[in-house]
């Protein structure tokens, strides 16, 4: 194999490629899917098995992700603010399915 050919393969192998489902910019993901990859990120995590890197990495994209969620809630506590005139109620179900005619 010719000395360059050899070069290229060692340099192809220790280049990390981008992963197939590179994770989306945050200010993208909807609250259910930012929960979801925080949720999967923790399982990770815990499971202890991420290489030093990864486990930065990983804690990294957590923060980020939480940060997130916590901004879109709080967002969404404003609104529900707005719409009850600045007012938080407890919620009384409206008699739906477990609802009280019994």
């Amino acid at each position: 194999m010719p000395r360059s050919t050899v070069a290229n393969n060692a340099t192809n192998t220790l280049t990390p490629k981008p992963s197939p489902a590179s994770p989306s910019p945050t200010s993208e993901l909807k609250f259910e899917a930012a929960l979801a990859e925080l949720e999967q990120i923790v399982q990770n995590m815990e499971g202890g098995r991420l290489p030093l890197e990864e486990s930065l990495e990983a804690y990294r994209r957590g923060a980020e992700l939480l940060k997130h969620c916590q901004q879109q809630l709080g967002d969404a506590e404003h609104k529900i603010r707005i719409l009850e005139n600045d007012e938080l109620r407890n919620f009384e179900p409206a008699g739906g399915e477990n609802g009280a005619s019994r």
